[in-house]
Order: C-alpha cells, then structure tokens, then sequence
C-alpha cells in the first residue's frame, strides 16, 4: 500500500516542481533588459527655424490713380533703377482733364482782366466822384473774386498735371522686382499692389515662428543664420522685427532677422536656417529614439533606482540627425530608456543596461 501511495505521489511531486520553476522562469522573462542612457549636454542646443532670404526694404507699388493698363515694361525678377518706368496706364482721361482745368484756366484769367479793369475804371470815377463808394467797394469785391477763383483754378491745373504723370509707375529706388501683379488690359485702382520692389542694400531673413514659443522671443535677440549655399559658416544676426499677429492659415508669427555684418552674400530667395539659443535653459539632448510622443505631447521612459518605468513628458527643440535636445524635463543624471520605447509601459519592471549590453545598478549610480 505503501509503495503504491509512493508511486503516485512522486510523480505529483514532480509535476508541481516543474510548474513552480515554468512559472518562476515565466516571471524572470517579464524583466525584460532595456538600453539606458544619461541625457548629454547638446552642443546643438540652439533651436533652428528655415527662413528665406529678403530685402530689408520691400515697398508694394501702386499707382497713385486707377485706370486700364496699357504698358508692362518689366518683368519679375527683372533688375530696374530708380525712376524707371515700369507700367502705364490709359492716359486719356487725365489728358482730358487736363485739358478742362487748363481751358478753366484761361477763363478765369480772362475773367480776372475784366474785373480788375472794372476796377480801375470805378477808382478813377470814385476819384472824381462820380460813383459812389459802394459802387467802388462792389468793383473791388469783384476782382478779389476773380483773383481767387484764377488761384484755385491753378492749382486744380496742377493737380491734374500731376495725375497725368501718375498714369507711368515708376521705381523709387534701385532693386529687383519681386513679385508682379498686374497684366496689361487690366483695370486696376488706386493703391492696388502692382508690383512689389524687393530695393538694394541690406539683406535679412524672413521665419515663421510656432505660436506655442512666440513669447520666449523679443526684438535685439541675438541669433546666428546658417545659408544652404555655405552650410559651414555662420553669421551672426539679431531679431529686428516680430509679427504682432499670427498669420491666419498657418498660425505661426513671421519674424525679420536682420544680419549683423554689413556684407553678407545672401540672394535674394536663398533659403537660410536661423538658430536661437533659448536663454536661461540648460539643453540636454537625447537619442532620437529615446523620444514618444502622445496626443502631441512628447515624452521619454525614466528609468528609476528600483529598476521601474515613469513616463516623464519633456519639452523639446529642434530634430537633429540622430538627437533632439531637452529643453525641460530631464536632469543630466537622470536614466532613460534609449532604444524599443514604443513597445514600454508605466511602472514596468526592466533589467537597464548599457550600450555594451553589460547591466546597469541604478541604486549604486545614485548614491
């Protein structure tokens, strides 16, 4: 009886032994190893805007009246110099009341001699009394009228000269046409952009900067700009001019950076890349793939002394090739997860190790 009892319940015995160790083995394979890294001081830590390159002075031309188009002379991206004439307009109307105000002109002159000899005639009369001196007052009265009259009558001739040289647009300075508007046959009015003068001298570059860090910028903020056609030189430049409202279809505020150094070989339409450093913020920087991002915030895997996970949400900058830097969130002896962090969770148990897979103590590393 004995033996029998012995019989069945080894083989008992063994079965719970092996389940015990499957299951002890299935719990070591939760802790799962994970490659963790200290954030590094980022030499990159400047924060990087594309932009293109403008003329520090790019008035829009208008003509002064409206009217049909007749003549465009220029082209876009055509050079021009100041006083040329780049457009004109139908000029028959303005030569027509040119014309009137000049025939208005002459009338009033003639009005002017025959009141002013009205005058004289009732002076010498009054002289001799033979008018009275109402009669001479209302002469004089006359002629101060038609004197008047002939002075505005000029000055609506000039006015009207004036508009018949408004019909040619001309440039006001040296420069490149930058942008074209108009074609001939169309009617255009006064003040309508017709072209847009992009003039010589200095040169800046335009960014759109992103409404969530438009406050951490101001007007004087030193920056460096970097031109795609010399990728290893740098210029140092300065903020001159911030947007005061956020464009409407991308809602980011555009921002002129003006260059420090009087020359710079910067053309017209280069494209250039704008660096800022943020003041005040020591910039870490971490791998790439160390960064997630959920519902459009971006965050890393701490991995803290007891080994677990804690989801740290981070402020970021720039990409990079192979780093991004750490604005806010993270202290340089901090661990984080480096590598498979989409597959991670919250309070999760990992083995860390480093980059040489040789294990990590976190506790040792505190203290």
């Amino acid at each position: 009886m004995r033996s029998t009892f012995l019989h069945l319940a080894l083989p008992a015995c063994l079965l719970f032994l092996l389940t015990a160790c499957g299951q002890e083995e299935t719990a070591r394979a939760t802790v799962r190893p994970a490659m963790v890294v200290h954030p590094e001081p980022s030499a990159q830590a400047m924060e990087s805007y594309p932009g293109e390159v403008h003329a520090r002075y790019e008035p829009d031309l208008a003509f002064r009246i409206g009217g049909k188009v007749i003549r465009r002379l220029v082209e876009e991206g055509e050079r021009v110099k100041a006083n040329q004439p780049l457009a004109e307009l139908d000029p028959q109307d303005v030569r027509l009341q040119l014309e009137a105000t000049r025939a208005q002109v002459a009338a009033a002159e003639a009005n002017l001699s025959l009141v002013r000899a009205e005058r004289d005639r009732y002076k010498t009369l009054m002289d001799r009394q033979m008018v009275s001196r109402s009669q001479y007052d209302n002469s004089e009265n006359l002629y101060r009228s038609g004197l008047a009259r002939l002075k505005q009558i000029k000055a609506e001739f000039d006015v009207a000269s004036n508009q018949a040289g408004y019909a040619v647009l001309r440039a006001p300075r040296d420069g490149v046409v930058a942008k074209r508007a108009v074609e001939v046959g169309q009617v255009v009015a006064a003040g309508q952009t017709v072209f847009t003068l992009a003039t010589d001298g200095e040169r800046e570059v335009l960014i759109s900067l992103p409404e969530q860090t438009f406050g951490r910028f101001e007007i004087g903020q030193p920056v460096s700009v970097e031109l795609w056609s010399q990728p290893d030189k740098r210029f140092e430049g300065r903020i001159r001019e911030l947007s005061p409202a956020a464009d409407p279809k991308s809602r980011t505020f555009a921002a002129r950076v003006a260059f420090s150094a009087g020359e710079v070989p910067a053309e017209l339409g280069q494209s250039a890349r704008v660096f800022i450093q943020t003041e005040g913020v020591m910039a870490l920087s971490v791998p790439l793939s160390a960064l997630s991002a959920q519902n459009g915030e971006s965050y890393v895997w701490l991995v803290k002394p007891d080994n677990t996970l804690k989801r740290i949400p981070v402020r970021i900058g720039a990409f990079a090739e192979k780093s991004v830097p750490v604005l806010e969130g993270l202290n340089p002896s901090d661990w984080v997860v480096a590598a498979g962090v989409h597959v991670l969770h919250e309070g999760q148990q990992v083995r860390p190790v480093d980059r040489s897979n040789r294990v990590v103590n976190l506790a040792a590393n505190k203290e």
